[in-house]
């Protein structure tokens, strides 16, 4: 029994340190032996032979359309003045009284049933739709039995992703926040200069590239001559808590959130202590006016970090941009806008927090193929003269829409746990009413 203890120990002295000589060393000063290369490399082409297979098998896969939407239905994207009009274009205008006729309930009918099948917001909260199977098991589960070589391969994957990948990738998360929390507690006990400073960022941007390297993370950045410089603020669009590993791994920011308990509270309060992040209790997030004055004041000190928000407040699965919330753009801090689009045949990085807990989410991730992004640093963007801080938030997020090529919606990211607002029925009940009334209304009150 003592010579299996024994081997047992050696074999994990033999591990950790194969991990800290072939990984964590590379990723704590930004290089790489080619290992994550040429893992990507062997990846990409065992999916390429996986979806040739596929197709061979069933011919339709290849008509497959990677779209947003379901293709259930065609709207015609008319206005309501437009669609009622050709409806109404075969009935006399009534004499007397409002332009109403009964064909109308027709328009609003049509419009319910389209926004039942075909919801462009709640789509957005589920996982985006892959044109063919990553051999994932998640994904379209009957094509593993297609043929005896795609069924070896898939069960090939099985014991590489749990039995190689996931144990490899949980050591390193774990080494990761551990360092993280030893490095940032004790650079925080060093007096305020830049020592400190340099350190800190040191510290953070070490230990989220070994976080970044425990989830295979291939991470092309684009533009870094765009980076966000400190007094400003970097807003990006949102999928995953992830998100903050991926921008972080290239540089060091200002985090901005609520103070948790837990594991999640130790590591806020170890992070606090070397650099300036900006946590608020539950209460204090409420006040608007004392979160926007302790933003103000951090932006106006030219040597804090940039601060890192996510202004749709809740992760959207990487297909569109919903809406920006104003409260970051009040301030008139210089804003760096950042686009994120992750590729999905390597794994689903969307966060369904009302489905997975983050433990659950972030095996999910580790037993994943690998994570997969593009960076996008975008020029920085200036409040203009004369525009109000909604519109400001509406022309960053357009900029990021297009350059991550995501779609470009309207809509609060708040309706993934909450019910449409009633303004937003007023309205359409409001322009319809002034269409029925028309001009009879001006001509009945005289």
């Amino acid at each position: 029994m003592e010579n299996f203890w024994a081997g047992v120990l050696r074999a994990t002295e033999i591990w950790l340190y194969l991990i800290v000589c072939l990984i964590m060393i590379p990723a704590m000063f930004g290089f790489s032996l080619g290992i994550s290369e040429t893992y990507m490399n062997i990846l990409v082409k065992t999916l390429e032979w996986a979806t040739l297979n596929i197709q061979k098998a069933n011919a339709e896969e290849e008509s497959a359309k990677a779209s947003a939407c379901n293709g259930l239905i065609q709207r015609e994207h008319g206005s309501m003045e437009k669609e009622l009009e050709e409806l109404r274009r075969s009935r006399p205008k009534p004499p007397v009284g409002g332009d109403f006729t009964l064909s109308d309930c027709f328009y609003f009918t049509r419009s319910g049933i389209e926004s039942i099948v075909d919801d462009e917001v709640t789509q957005r909260f589920t996982s985006e739709e892959l044109v063919s199977w990553n051999l994932l098991t998640r994904t379209h589960n009957d094509f593993q039995y297609i043929s005896l070589k795609l069924t070896l391969v898939y069960g090939l994957g099985i014991f590489v992703r749990y039995c190689i990948l996931a144990p490899l990738r949980i050591t390193l998360a774990c080494i990761g926040l551990t360092w993280l929390v030893i490095g940032t507690s004790a650079v925080g006990f060093l007096p305020n200069c830049r020592l400190k400073f340099w350190l800190s960022e040191w510290v953070h941007v070490m230990c989220y590239r070994i976080c970044a390297r425990g989830l295979s993370a291939a991470i092309c950045y684009h533009n870094k001559e765009n980076r966000p410089k400190k007094g400003g603020i970097c807003v990006a669009n949102h999928t995953s808590p992830i998100d903050i590993v991926i921008l972080c791994n290239d540089g060091c920011y200002a985090m901005v959130g609520q103070v948790h308990g837990g594991l999640m509270g130790i590591v806020q309060r170890a992070m606090v202590r070397s650099c300036p992040h900006v946590w608020f209790e539950r209460s204090e997030m409420r006040d608007r006016h004392l979160v926007t004055k302790r933003l103000t004041d951090h932006v106006n000190d030219k040597t804090k970090l940039p601060i890192l928000i996510f202004p749709e407040g809740t992760c959207v699965n990487n297909t569109s941009v919903m809406m920006f919330k104003k409260g970051s753009f009040e301030i008139g801090a210089t804003i760096y806008p950042v686009a994120i689009k992750y590729d999905p045949k390597f794994g689903d990085a969307f966060w369904n927090s009302s489905k997975y807990s983050m433990v659950s989410y972030l095996l999910r991730m580790m037993t994943s193929w690998a994570l997969v992004c593009n960076v996008w640093y975008l020029p920085a963007m200036h409040q203009q003269e004369g525009e109000d801080a909604v519109h400001f938030a509406n022309r960053v997020k357009s900029v990021i829409a297009r350059q991550g090529g995501l779609v470009d919606l309207q809509w609060d990211g708040g309706l993934k746990r909450a019910k449409v607002k009633d303004t937003f029925k007023e309205q359409q009940q409001k322009k319809y009413s002034s269409m029925v009334v028309g001009d009879d209304s001006s001509s009945n009150s005289d």
